[in-house]
């Protein structure tokens, strides 16, 4: 009997692809901010915490719009002070 060649997991870029569809749908559906804040926002930030704790990366989320920055402790002061000075020079 012939045996049925493993099945393959979806390539990255198309596993990558039907997350952004998938949280954008769900970002689509809720009709307020409130309910974006926590039907999506919140529980992907605590999923993104979860793991860069587990990693012993630190993770920093600057504003205006969003700049994320997922490091080592070690380099997390470089990188917010290069955000700060980009964010400076931008108001000027």
């Amino acid at each position: 009997m012939p045996r049925k060649p493993p099945r393959r997991h979806p390539k990255p870029r198309k596993a990558a692809e039907e997350l952004r569809a998938e949280l954008q749908r769900r970002m689509a559906a809720c009709e307020t901010a409130d309910a974006l804040n926590d039907q999506v926002i919140v529980p992907f930030i605590l999923a993104l915490e979860a793991t860069c704790a587990a990693r012993g990366y630190l993770l920093n989320i600057y504003g205006e719009r969003s700049n994320l920055a997922v490091s080592s402790a070690e380099r997390a002061e470089v990188i917010y002070q290069l955000i700060e000075d980009y964010l400076d020079a931008a108001d000027q």
